[in-house]
């Protein structure tokens, strides 16, 4: 997965714009599966490829297959640079 902000799918954005507010967690794992406001993401391979990609992360080291809220890294949040914030 590119890091390009131009290179990202629509559903990419989403997932990163919930991390980036808070709304999501990922089980910690080899590949770490995403759920966002408690619910299991619907594309896993795509929050595999943003974990894979260095753009999320964990807040907190966890046991496998514990839960952990997500954050963006650095490059995560450039990746969102460009992207209007949703209204409140």
């Amino acid at each position: 997965m590119s890091t390009d902000p131009n290179a990202l799918s629509r559903r990419a954005i989403a997932m990163l714009k919930a991390i980036a507010d808070g709304r999501a967690e990922l089980r910690c794992s080899c590949e770490p599966d995403l759920r966002v406001d408690g619910l299991s993401c619907c594309d896993q391979s795509t929050a595999h490829d943003l974990a894979r990609a260095g753009l999320v992360r964990a807040t907190r080291l966890v046991a496998p297959g514990q839960w952990a809220p997500a954050e963006l890294t650095e490059a995560g949040h450039r990746a969102l640079t460009g992207f209007p914030v949703a209204a409140a």
